[in-house]
């Protein structure tokens, strides 16, 4: 978890939503392109100051966050 010390929330950058310290691209920005299946070289490459560690600190956030919050999930 020493990856989260990547992660800032600030309420005066991004609305408070969570980012990589440093920048103003936001963990659900790189969660959203690992869902679609963006591979992690891509998402690199399209966000330059991001480095491997980024990614990996955005999956342990949201790891955080699932074992904090149940989700309810309606199948139609």
């Amino acid at each position: 978890m020493d990856h989260l010390k990547r992660i800032s929330i600030n309420p005066n950058i991004c609305h408070g939503k969570a980012c990589i310290k440093g920048t103003r691209i936001m963990v659900s920005i790189i969660l959203d392109n690992l869902a679609e299946g963006v591979p992690k070289e891509e998402i690199l490459q399209n966000y330059p100051s991001l480095q491997q560690e980024d990614i990996q600190a955005a999956l342990e956030y949201a790891a955080l966050l699932a074992k904090e919050e149940a989700v309810a999930m309606i199948e139609a």
